[in-house]
């Protein structure tokens, strides 16, 4: 393929993203319109972040079995958390990360940095980053229907699913993405509450870093998963007439998920608000 001809078909591709029919027509033409090598690099991702959640995993599993003495101890069901909780934390710092470089740091959703619209600006490490999360959510998901429910409700399993659901939609548009990376930043909260549950098991629920531990988990909720989806929601207001150019199931999945996944953060906020006045309770009444 020429040069020339390379510059059409990408032009082609970006141009017929906005006009898009309804679903199911529109997902059987995006994916008839995707190049080999984009559709292959979504999947290597994918891949990628399924792979990475196994070694993790297990490597989680040895490392503690020598770094943490209590490790021996646990039973076969709390080393299975304990080892999925590994994987949950890396995915978390990765993500998170990955999206404040991306939203912040790069230049790639700043107002005038590109003639595009921001809804239908993505990147390579946006791809990658999207594609990673789908393969952690299926594998996280898999592992909670195996093992249903001991490693969480049917609370998550409607959070897993929605998640999976609008990243891939994204994904395969290539529209939307800043929304994605924002509701993914607020994975910067999980690390809290891993150390929350890691410190619950290995019997230090009276200790310092508890406390601390509670206090970073309360203030890093209410500012990834409050304020942040305020400013979510306002972004989506002042930036309408772009959103309403995404393709009809990715603009109502965008008017109504991430609402759904607010109300979920509002519940579990006011439970950790509960438990960290318990923590202090308890550690008034200890002195």
């Amino acid at each position: 393929m020429s040069l020339m001809q390379f510059r059409l078909t990408l032009s082609f591709h970006n141009s017929s993203m906005v006009d898009l029919p309804f679903f199911p027509p529109a997902f059987i033409s995006i994916i008839g319109k995707l190049s080999t090598s984009k559709k292959f690099h979504w999947l290597a991702s994918c891949f990628f972040g399924i792979i990475t959640c196994k070694l993790v995993y297990k490597i989680t599993g040895f490392i503690s079995l020598f770094c943490f003495k209590g490790y021996r101890k646990l039973s076969n069901k709390e080393k299975v958390e304990w080892n999925n909780r590994g994987f949950s934390t890396f995915h978390a710092l990765i993500s998170s990360l990955a999206s404040l470089y991306l939203l912040l740091f790069s230049n790639l959703f700043y107002e005038d940095s590109s003639d595009e619209l921001i809804v239908n600006r993505t990147s390579i490490i946006s791809n990658t980053i999207l594609g990673f999360s789908i393969g952690y959510f299926l594998s996280d998901l898999t592992m909670i229907f195996w093992h249903f429910p001991a490693l969480g409700g049917l609370e998550y399993v409607l959070h897993h699913g929605l998640s999976v659901f609008s990243i891939f939609l994204s994904l395969i548009s290539s529209q939307g993405q800043i929304y994605i990376l924002m509701v993914l930043f607020s994975e910067s909260t999980t690390p809290f509450v891993n150390l929350r549950w890691y410190l619950d098991v290995a019997g230090q629920k009276s200790s310092t870093i508890y406390v601390y531990n509670g206090i970073a988990l309360f203030f890093g909720w209410l500012i990834a998963r409050i304020f942040l989806f305020i400013y979510f929601f306002a972004h989506m207001l002042n930036h309408f007439d772009q959103v309403k150019k995404i393709f009809p199931l990715g603009f109502y999945s965008l008017l109504t998920v991430p609402p759904l996944l607010a109300l979920m953060n509002v519940v579990w906020f006011w439970k950790i608000l509960k438990g960290l006045i318990k923590t202090f309770s308890k550690a008034r009444h200890r002195q």
